[in-house]
């Protein structure tokens, strides 16, 4: 099962046909895509189901309805323990950018850190879940893949957010105020983190 959020509304990729209350089925075979995100429009709708019986074609199925950008972010930890996150457009976030020319997703997730927060000394620890979320830009609908890593440094100095990225503020959260940034973040940011808020 994969989960691609609209919005914050759900996309549940399954090979499971159930029917849940406000969730609407649809075969990925045969799905139109434009169908799917204006029923996701609606107020009642919580979310829609793309049914295949096989699991390995679920993501390749549904990746080739819509053009694909490529991304690369990071959760990234202090010596304290803390957690970094930007600030934009009203929601809390980790920073992340697309690929650029030849980049390696590691090598892209390291710069988009640097130039949305000014951190240096970035050191990846591990591979993190791949989000996916469909957004709207210049009037075409794009799949956004967001190849996440955990990363650690050392780093001490300011931080400086990337305002022509539209990012207002960025900081080092611990524990309990993470829990509250994450009450008003993005559903894809939230399946980062295992102790979701209560």
């Amino acid at each position: 099962m994969y989960q691609v959020f609209v919005n914050d509304k759900p996309i549940v990729l399954t090979t499971i046909n159930t029917y849940d209350d406000g969730y609407v089925n649809f075969s990925l075979k045969k799905v139109d895509i434009y169908e799917v995100l204006s029923l996701l429009d609606r107020k009642d709708t919580k979310g829609v189901k793309l049914v295949h019986r096989k699991e390995k074609k679920l993501l390749k199925k549904f990746l080739k309805l819509l053009p694909i950008v490529n991304a690369g972010g990071g959760k990234v930890y202090n010596d304290k323990g803390k957690i970094l996150f930007i600030y934009r457009n009203k929601k809390w976030d980790l920073p992340k950018g697309k690929i650029e020319g030849n980049e390696r997703i590691e090598q892209t997730a390291i710069r988009e850190v640097e130039e949305e927060t000014k951190v240096e000394g970035l050191e990846i620890v591990k591979p993190l879940p791949v989000t996916y979320h469909i957004f709207k830009r210049n009037g075409k609908h794009k799949i956004k893949v967001t190849y996440w890593y955990e990363m650690k440094t050392s780093y001490k100095g300011k931080l400086v957010p990337q305002e022509k990225e539209g990012i207002t503020k960025v900081k080092w959260l611990g524990e309990k105020k993470t829990k509250k940034a994450l009450k008003k973040s993005y559903a894809n940011i939230k399946q980062l983190f295992d102790n979701l808020p209560d």
